[in-house]
């Protein structure tokens, strides 16, 4: 098996690992390193909140989308 050494700026450490461990898996059987970088979290929302369909898109009521008549009113002016 072959070894490939990298030397990365302590700045670049955790981006580098992210990368290295995101590849395909298969292709790196062991990963090691001189400094004991943070683990990253996986992303949680801070939300708990499910947008319904009844709130959103062309029923959203909060001004932000125009419903299909009133858009087609504006284009016609």
């Amino acid at each position: 098996m072959k070894e490939i050494k990298l030397s990365v700026e302590d700045l670049h450490v955790e981006t580098v690992l992210n990368i290295l461990e995101n590849l395909k898996e298969g292709l790196i059987s062991e990963i090691q390193t001189d400094v004991k970088a943070k683990r990253t979290s996986q992303y949680k929302p801070k939300t708990k909140t499910i947008i319904k369909e009844e709130n959103s898109g062309t029923a959203d009521r909060s001004g932000k989308y125009m419903n299909p008549a009133a858009f087609k009113n504006r284009l016609k002016k």
